[in-house]
């Protein structure tokens, strides 16, 4: 999620190891060397710096939360699942260690990140990732029978462990079914936390009537479940190599339409991202709806994250929406 977007919050924050942090790195990547590069990184939610290394360069991102180990093993576990399909470049991640005084931290390769330029060639490379998931469902994997290993379809829509988009983890426990996939675990847990924290009447009456509209916005389409990246706005998105790269994912399996929401929400792609995109993935009859729809997740999960400044947008969206 676009961190940089906080409203009121002040991200300047100094980028260090936690104490007594060091030597867990050096045994966990086995390493004599651990010397800082100067490179720092980071946002509102952890600290990133860089560290020669015996093997080369890490990405250290850290965080002093109890909750810091799920974030960073469902990241860890979400950019190996992208990897693994190799359509799209994503930093490789390393290890996810503990610090004994609370929190965690998160090494991954590092790679130098240069603005977004290759807009085309991320629109098409984010179109294979999510019809990797289709194409085997469909198709089967043939080149893998009798082998051990290899890329299995995915039926279902959901992950094998908790992902976070920003610091809030995402339930992701298997369903057959999409629309109650979304709903439920995304959705309804969002507005779930704004009733606990804010008591917002209004925000309650708007989805207790919206959440039964919608299995109308997804009549006439069938969906198979793609792996998402889950937060892809324009900051999680680069060049490297001079090619596309990714980062910073909050992945599952869902509607490939998902993944376009919140990158038409704070700009940086460009028309011939979507273009691309669409050519390989043409749009469905009610895309616009659902992409509406999407969009409401992730502003509801600002308000979840940096307050009432994201209330106006997402009470809007529901009453879009109810018009419908």
């Amino acid at each position: 999620m676009p961190e940089s977007t906080a409203k009121t919050v002040n991200c300047a924050r100094k980028c260090h190891l936690f104490p007594n942090m060091e030597a867990i790195l050096k045994n966990a990547l086995h390493t004599n060397t651990l010397v800082p590069t100067g490179y720092h990184g980071g946002g509102c939610i952890n600290d990133g710096e860089g560290y020669k290394t015996d093997q080369g360069v890490v990405f250290v991102k850290s965080n002093n939360k109890s909750e810091a180990r799920r974030m960073f093993e469902g990241e860890y576990a979400g950019l190996k699942a992208i990897k693994d399909t190799n359509t799209i470049q994503v930093p490789n991640p390393i290890v996810v260690v503990d610090n004994p005084k609370g929190g965690a931290a998160l090494a991954l390769q590092f790679v130098d990140i240069k603005g977004l330029s290759k807009y085309k060639q991320l629109g098409e490379q984010l179109a294979a990732l999510h019809l990797h998931n289709i194409e085997l469902v469909k198709h089967g994997n043939p080149g893998y029978v009798g082998k051990e290993e290899g890329p299995l379809p995915v039926e279902k829509f959901g992950f094998h462990t908790t992902t976070c988009c920003g610091y809030i983890p995402m339930e992701n426990e298997w369903c057959d079914n999409w629309i109650d996939f979304f709903t439920r675990q995304r959705l309804d847990m969002q507005l779930r936390m704004i009733e606990t924290e804010y008591g917002d009447r209004e925000a309650r009456e708007l989805w207790v009537e919206l959440q039964h509209k919608i299995p109308k916005f997804f009549e006439g389409i069938e969906i198979t479940p793609s792996l998402l990246h889950g937060d892809l706005w324009s900051g999680n998105a680069g060049d490297a190599n001079k090619i596309p790269i990714v980062f910073d994912p909050a992945a599952f399996y869902g509607h490939h339409e998902y993944d376009l929401a919140i990158m038409g929400m704070f700009g940086g792609f460009g028309r011939a991202t979507l273009d691309a995109y669409h050519k390989a993935i043409p749009k469905a009859n009610g895309f616009s709806d659902r992409h509406q729809l999407y969009q409401l997740f992730h502003y509801l999960n600002h308000w979840n994250h940096f307050g009432q400044g994201y209330r106006v947008e997402s009470i809007n969206i529901m009453k879009t929406l109810l018009k419908v």
